[in-house]
């Protein structure tokens, strides 16, 4: 029975209209006459959704118990009894309820597959396994519910569902995705206009290189060698030569004129390995092309235009960009050159641009390969095989007579060992005495110089040639194993500081250690002084011994700069050694500045959080304290009046007016002394474990009653933060929104989990803030709009921000879906595996009792 067909609709993000597709598509089919049945859709209480499944014939589901609660999942076996044409399978993704036929709803449709029917499926980009972790650092969220990228790949059509991000939040707030219960907290959390432009993009991107392997695909079975130019590709040819970085970013620019242009450099190498180009030349162009969004490609071949047209038409390429020829006018004799090949052989469907640079006619240039250099016990062994070696084989073979053939084989063979051991003048040396002896001992008439058969003169003479050349060859087989192994570790260090480059990771100390260690020295130090007068001073040290004071006390000095040098000491450095000890010198400064920089980085921040502070108390000064202040001096004075004879009733609501306000003045005075104790460092925020429903409600004291609605759930994660600190932010907060809510209106203050954090939001329906004001309502003595002065002086949110970053949080300010502000107050979680807010459908159904905050099973509403 022949395999069914998967088709998939895939989409960024729940809501965009997958289901909706897909059911539309089986209504398409069933028009034309298709056997197409429903066997499981879920329309998540989605109206037009549900709409959309009058007229096809469902499958009913398989229902399953699973603590105290009835799933319904897909029945396979139904199904497959049914035998349709065409099965719709919702929530590929999905992970069945335990007891089910299968783990996950994928092996489900695999099932009804080979069975030979049609499915036509639902996926989400952000449930493919190789984005797991992109998703969950864009958005916060780790999907637990994911399928093998391999299974949408082997699908036989993928088509992508877009929705922009407006329209999706649009449709949103409209209630078209979700109940309105959840809307605010989906806008505020996963639907974010930033989390659905990166998911758009990810499956904008996974679905264009999937397109690409079809067309890669389809080439290959038809082998269609023309080059289709779908999209602009620019191969770069690269010589090693330093004209390679102007090639690429001219290429880089003709990639940008062209939407989607993609940059490949291409460096192509001999078969023998022996090349003239210079590796470190090339790590940096490999690293220029990369930074530029392009690949670096290594391929080998002896005739390199042949090689670079056959992998610009490999991989679809477009357009060839190659340098001008740096061979001199004379050097023509030998050929057109590579540029002029290329140009003649390309044809007409593969543009070649010669770029002009400024090695043009100067010759090649490139930096020859030096012979290895033999160590000294390798030398001296080379000279004993090369002198002793034959000699000894002479006494040996005058105790046996095994013929004059085998006699020059031995003889080769010592001078081959010479050849290893020492090189090509002692495998000379050993030529040289092997053919006198052979002479003298061997060949007729024996023991004297002449030779009386002409045909040992041949065979001598051949003997001498073919040793000399096998020497040459082994002596430069050797020395090229020698060379290359010393490149390569040269390349491996050079990446090594390439990549450090990069990521900034290693300290100065580790470096200097790595220096130590790689040319094996005693200590290594980084040495600099400010002028050519002063003494040198030491930055840095790994190692032991005495510090050196002095670069010309070491045994190696490397100078980085005019005030800065590497210094070793162990022992002297060859000259070929000094090239590697350069990058690391210059790696060394890179490092020093980088430190540097970010030591005065940190002390701005800390002055910033100190101006922060003094805000702060200033803002908490003028604001908080001036209304109990003016209070208690108005109670005295009417008390202490002679003009208004006071009832006693009148002079004990004054009385308890002055004792509120002092009590608050006590309280405020004590917070106002630890901040000041914070700001100057002899004290820091009383940082511990609490639970956020333990300390939100007590924020709420100072509000009307009725003005506040309270949604703290107790299954939150504890958080670490300072009680007092956060009760005031929150309490800033709250007073704040009720100020701006309309009449009638009450403000939402609400705590939930998202990833390793913890959000308070206070939610107000008040006139809300436009995004150019949102940084400037947290500076000091700002009030928005046409606030009255009564309403404060604009230091509320400055407080309440200077107090949550001082606990390690964030204080931002928001849009409220349908008109209004939210504050999110984010603070540091204890666990950052706590179980995160889930929505339906943005992790499909999940598995049993890994629903939503608090473990509840979400709502599932099942069609089947």
């Amino acid at each position: 029975m022949a395999r069914g067909k998967l088709r998939i609709y895939l989409g960024a993000a729940p809501g965009v209209g997958k289901t909706y597709a897909m059911l539309a598509e089986a209504h398409r089919r069933v028009e034309r006459g298709t056997d197409c049945v429903v066997a499981f859709v879920e329309h998540h209480g989605r109206p037009r959704t549900e709409v959309m499944l009058h007229g096809l014939e469902q499958v009913p589901c398989k229902e399953l118990e699973y603590r105290g609660g009835v799933f319904g999942e897909m029945d396979v076996d139904a199904v497959l009894r049914r035998a349709p044409a065409v099965a719709l399978v919702d929530e590929l993704a999905h992970t069945n309820i335990p007891g089910s036929r299968n783990a996950k709803r994928w092996q489900d449709a695999e099932e009804l597959l080979a069975a030979g029917i049609d499915v036509v499926s639902t996926v989400n980009i952000q449930h493919l396994e190789s984005l797991g972790d992109v998703v969950e650092s864009i958005t916060g969220v780790r999907q637990r519910e994911t399928l093998p990228d391999e299974v949408v790949r082997r699908a036989d059509q993928i088509e992508l569902v877009d929705m922009s991000p407006e329209a999706l939040r649009r449709r949103m707030a409209h209630g078209n995705i979700y109940q309105p219960d959840k809307v605010d907290a989906a806008l505020s959390n996963y639907f974010r206009p930033g989390n659905l432009t990166a998911l758009r993009e990810l499956a904008l991107l996974w679905v264009a290189d999937r397109v690409d392997e079809y067309l890669n695909q389809y080439r290959s079975e038809h082998r269609v060698s023309k080059i289709w130019g779908s999209r602009e590709r620019i191969v770069v040819g690269l010589t090693g030569g330093p004209e390679g970085r102007t090639l690429i970013r001219r290429a880089a620019r003709l990639a940008e004129k062209g939407a989607g242009g993609e940059v490949l450099a291409v460096y192509i190498a001999r078969s023998d390995g022996l090349t003239a180009a210079s590796p470190k030349e090339l790590a940096v162009q490999r690293t220029l092309v990369e930074d530029l969004g392009g690949t670096f490609h290594h391929v080998v071949g002896d005739d390199i235009p042949a090689a670079l047209l056959d992998f610009a038409r490999g991989v679809n390429a477009t357009q060839i960009v190659l340098g001008s020829s740096r061979r001199k006018a004379w050097q023509y004799v030998f050929g057109p050159g590579v540029g002029a090949t290329v140009a003649r052989d390309s044809g007409p469907d593969l543009d070649v641009h010669i770029v002009t640079h400024e090695e043009v006619a100067k010759g090649r240039g490139l930096p020859v390969a030096r012979g290895a250099r033999l160590g000294r016990t390798r030398i001296i062994s080379g000279w004993a095989m090369g002198v002793a070696g034959p000699s000894v084989l002479a006494l040996l073979l005058n105790s046996v007579d095994i013929g004059l053939a085998n006699d020059m084989l031995l003889f080769l063979a010592v001078t081959v060992a010479a050849a290893l051991l020492g090189g090509l003048l002692p495998a000379l040396a050993s030529v040289a005495l092997g053919s006198l002896l052979l002479n003298y001992f061997y060949t007729p008439p024996l023991h004297r110089w002449t030779i009386a058969d002409p045909k040992n003169i041949v065979a001598i003479v051949i003997f001498f040639g073919v040793a000399v050349s096998v020497a040459s060859v082994v002596d430069l087989a050797a020395r090229r194993t020698h060379q290359a192994a010393r490149l390569r570790a040269e390349s491996e260090i050079l990446s090594f500081l390439a990549g450090n480059v990069l990521r900034g990771e290693t300290s100065l100390e580790e470096l200097l250690e790595r220096v130590r260690e790689t040319f094996a020295m005693e200590s290594a130090a980084l040495l600099e002084r400010k002028s050519d007068v002063e003494p040198w001073t030491c930055a840095g040290r790994a190692g032991f011994g005495p510090t050196l004071e002095r670069p010309e006390d070491a045994d190696v000095d490397m100078p980085v700069g005019d005030h800065m040098a590497l210094a070793l000491t162990g022992r002297v450095l060859p000259a070929e050694d000094r090239r590697v000890l350069a990058a690391f010198g210059a790696q060394a400064a890179v490092v020093l500045d980088r430190r540097r920089l970010q030591e005065e980085a940190d002390r701005a921040r800390t002055l910033a959080e100190g101006n922060r502070i003094r805000t702060a108390l200033l803002a908490a000064v003028s604001h908080d304290l001036r209304t109990p202040l003016a209070g208690i001096k108005a109670a005295v004075s009417s008390l202490r009046s002679a003009d208004v004879d006071w009832s006693e009733e009148d002079r004990a609501e004054l009385l308890e007016g002055i004792e509120e306000g002092a009590d608050r003045l006590d309280h405020l005075v004590g917070n106002l002394l630890d901040m000041s104790r914070l700001q100057t460092g002899t004290v820091t925020p009383l940082i511990r474990e609490i639970d956020v429903d333990e300390v939100v409600p007590m924020a709420l004291g100072g509000v009307p009653e009725n003005s506040v609605d309270l949604d703290v759930p107790e299954s939150l994660p504890m958080i670490l933060a300072d009680p007092g600190l956060l009760e005031r932010s929150v309490a800033n907060l709250v007073e704040n929104a009720v100020k701006y809510s309309p009449h009638g209106r009450r403000v939402l203050v609400s705590a939930s989990a998202l990833a390793d954090r913890v959000e308070v939001r206070v939610v107000d329906r008040g006139p809300g803030v436009p995004d150019t004001a949102k940084d400037r309502i947290f500076e000091p003595f700002q009030r928005y709009g046409d606030a009255p002065r009564g309403a404060g002086v604009g230091l509320g949110l400055a407080v309440a921000r200077g107090f949550a970053e001082s606990m390690g949080g964030t204080l931002n300010a928001e849009d409220t879906p349908g008109g209004g502000l939210t504050m999110v107050l984010s603070l540091r979680s204890v666990h950052g595996t706590q179980p995160v807010t889930q929505y339906p459908e943005t992790a499909a159904t999940p598995a049993p009792g890994a629903g939503g905050p608090g473990g509840a099973e979400p709502e599932r509403q099942t069609l089947c």
